[in-house]
């Protein structure tokens, strides 16, 4: 089967969310056991991947470096971030694979996704990122041209636009690097956000979902199923009560009336419910939510929220 993994950026941490390279670089080999496993199977894979910590170290470097020099664009921390974690997972599989005899080509795209210059949210910017901030601290990035909200008790937290993705503008490359063989890492951090203007592509400042950029990269690519690999188990009814208990296998149907009656967090679980089910409502995949450990098993069907469509 062809499928398409997204990691979630905090799975790349400590388990405290320590994002040093050094943690970085434990957590990814440990993912890596259970990717090279899948391949060792006969599986075709395709990761994608978060980068929420790591963008938040870089963003973290801008406002302490604002004063001297100017502060490096989203589009650009998308692209450096893609780079480093593109050739930590390149290290960390080629070391699974040999651990298990075998030889598997593995290859990192820094790869854009197209949004609309037009989408509502380059108008009203919602998404918050980084950290909060002081009054002073925010003034420095606004003159900028970053903006910023202020959280009443917090401080200052800046705010994006987070456009809905439309086309992963470098697949022909990842489908050509799978033909040849290539486990291909490609549209990590959701994609480089991109638009056209003026006939040109050009980076914006945008933070792209990466889950959703996830569904679309496993729809243009055919894959036969998309797993997000998150911290838990699986989407989980009535989170946090007595009568919590984990979401198996349902359809597309299912899971629209589960999502309207549970409003899954849209910082958390809610785009991976999202994610799974516009996979499997658009195509003949299943869609999958479970934890990295688990892969190998909700691949199988044993484990994990599963949604097919209906």
């Amino acid at each position: 089967m062809r499928i398409v993994i997204a990691l979630g950026g905090n799975a790349m941490t400590a388990p405290d969310g320590r994002a040093r390279v050094e943690d970085q670089q434990a957590a990814i080999a440990q993912a890596a056991e259970p990717i090279s496993g899948l391949v060792a199977d006969g599986h075709e894979v395709v990761l994608t991947h978060g980068n929420g910590p790591q963008v938040g170290n870089l963003l973290f470097k801008n406002e302490l470096a604002a004063n001297v020099v100017p502060p490096v664009p989203l589009d650009w921390c998308g692209a450096q971030t893609q780079a480093t974690l593109g050739m930590t997972l390149m290290n960390a599989l080629d070391a699974a694979f040999a651990a298990r005899g075998f030889a598997k080509r593995t290859i990192a795209l820094v790869s854009r996704t197209l949004v609309d210059a037009d989408d509502p949210g380059f108008a009203s910017p919602t998404k918050p990122i980084g950290r909060h901030l002081t009054e002073d601290e925010a003034k420095v990035l606004i003159e900028h041209g970053q903006q910023f909200t202020e959280v009443p008790g917090k401080g200052w937290r800046r705010v994006v636009a987070s456009p809905e993705p439309r086309a992963c503008l470098d697949l022909a490359a990842a489908e050509a690097l799978l033909a040849a063989g290539f486990l291909v890492v490609c549209c990590g951090g959701g994609g480089i956000p991109t638009v056209r203007r003026d006939g040109e592509l050009v980076g914006v400042e945008a933070v792209i979902d990466k889950d959703l950029t996830a569904a679309l990269l496993a729809e243009e690519l055919a894959a036969d199923v998309l797993v997000i690999a998150t911290d838990v188990d699986g989407a989980v009814l009535d989170w946090g009560t007595p009568d919590a208990r984990q979401v198996g296998g349902v359809s597309t149907t299912e899971m629209r009336a589960i999502a309207a009656e549970q409003h899954f967090a849209t910082g958390s679980m809610g785009p991976k419910v999202e994610a799974v089910t516009r996979f499997a409502e658009r195509t003949s995949g299943t869609g999958i939510i479970t934890s990295l450990s688990l892969i190998g098993e909700a691949v199988e069907g044993r484990v994990g929220t599963r949604v097919t469509a209906a």
